[in-house]
């Protein structure tokens, strides 16, 4: 099952409280800067809503909400990472870019088993660790196009 984490590339690094995360940067459109979005009636917490970007209406999701990080406070730092998903494009709020990181296979290890139920580590990916520094990998695609964000058919390719 997770013999589909990354092999090499490049990662954009963000962080969601106090970790950092890496996405492939080639499922990223471009970062914006936070707007608060007009809220959709019922929607979940961690749907804030829908920004309309040069025509495009986008759904806002608050990956720190999403992800259970147990605070969301909105600063200057706070940052929106618009996504190209399965052919639909998706913005992600997130405390903080860092940067584009390369990481080689010798960099990236395995994501951890765990057998919980109360623990979903099906979008994590792998590890990656750059000097000190250690990157949880996510399959944002995988991520955006679970059943329960709602946001596509998760039977799209």
């Amino acid at each position: 099952m997770k013999n589909r984490g990354p092999s090499s590339g490049e990662f954009l690094t963000f962080r969601l409280g106090a970790e950092e995360y890496g996405i492939d940067i080639l499922k990223v459109q471009e970062i914006r800067s936070y707007e608060p979005p007009t809220r959709i009636a019922n929607a979940p917490d961690f749907i804030k809503g829908v920004v309309n970007l040069r025509g495009v209406i986008v759904p806002i999701v608050d990956l720190r909400l999403k992800l259970g990080c147990p605070s969301a406070e909105y600063n200057s730092f706070t940052v929106v990472i618009v996504l190209n998903v399965r052919n639909r494009v998706v913005g992600a709020v997130v405390d903080s870019v860092s940067d584009v990181l390369e990481l080689n296979r010798d960099a990236i290890r395995p994501a951890p088993e765990l057998n919980s139920t109360s623990v979903d580590t099906s979008f994590i990916t792998g590890i990656g660790t750059v000097n000190d520094r250690m990157l949880i990998l996510m399959d944002i695609e995988g991520l955006m196009s679970s059943s329960d964000m709602g946001l596509m058919d998760s039977l799209t390719v």
